[in-house]
């Protein structure tokens, strides 16, 4: 993984939530933004552990930071989770929901199409959506916010294959909602989305297989697999005043995407 040097603490005294965020893109949000002064909500749905041992890492390096438990399928779990990260520190200035249903590890992996398409349509796709306008409409009243939201860089082209289809059917419809949120709560809120490619976490390190592993470095001009810290890095500028004349765009996180030769379908 990139080590993660930053060079100012350009989110300074912010509080920020990212949801999932006891592991991977999550877990790598969280240090890159608490690295920057950020005071940070993590969010897991259960893993309290892991939760927690990414809570002591953010406390490490001077900020302050909380842990959250919540089922996001549910509504009152969701409201729920927003009332208790507005509360801890009086408001939020960045909600980044980055949480999504892992659909191709542990038993997962065995669910029916259905099954799956349903987990993401509930989580990915409804979660992001109540979340981001509850915490937008908090956050417009209040005069100033950041909404970042997690799409797909596939999303816009389309790839074959039953996890493409779920995946862009879901992570699409997160990306056309950001760019109409964006229109609804400007100019006091920005809403922008990252739309991440072959990024290495749990599936790519532990089952992809030596064909998916091929595609991903065919797939990407870098001529690698991205890591974590490279979609923390985006995430990080995207909540800093620094980005301050963007607002509803969708950026990919990919090394530059091309279309490989004989590319692998499940």
């Amino acid at each position: 993984m990139t080590e993660l040097h930053p060079k100012s603490h350009d989110l300074e005294g912010l509080t920020i939530v990212v949801t999932g965020s006891s592991s991977g893109i999550g877990r790598a949000t969280s240090l890159a933004m608490a690295a920057r002064g950020a005071n940070v909500v993590v969010h897991a749905r259960g893993n309290q552990t892991a939760a927690e041992a990414v809570a002591a890492e953010i406390e490490s390096l001077g900020p302050a930071a909380t842990v959250l438990l919540g089922d996001l399928r549910g509504d009152d779990e969701q409201d729920n989770l927003l009332d208790r990260a507005w509360a801890w520190r009086d408001g939020v200035d960045v909600w980044m929901n980055n949480a999504g249903v892992d659909v191709l590890t542990g038993e997962a992996a065995d669910w029916s199409f259905e099954r799956k398409l349903a987990e993401i349509l509930a989580v990915d796709v409804r979660a992001t959506i109540r979340l981001s306008r509850g915490v937008g409409q908090r956050m417009k009243r209040r005069g100033q916010g950041v909404i970042l939201n997690v799409g797909w860089d596939q999303a816009e082209h389309g790839m074959a294959g039953d996890s493409g289809e779920m995946f862009a059917a879901g992570k699409g419809a997160v990306m056309a909602f950001s760019r109409s949120l964006a229109q609804s709560l400007a100019p006091q809120v920005r809403v922008n989305c990252i739309a991440p490619g072959w990024i290495r976490t749990q599936w790519g390190e532990q089952q992809a297989s030596r064909q998916w592993n091929r595609r991903a470095i065919d797939e990407s001009l870098a001529g690698r697999w991205g890591s974590p810290a490279d979609v923390a890095e985006l995430a990080c500028f995207l909540a800093s005043p620094a980005a301050s004349f963007i607002n509803g765009q969708v950026i990919a996180v990919n090394g530059g995407w091309k279309r490989a030769q004989g590319s692998a379908q499940d």
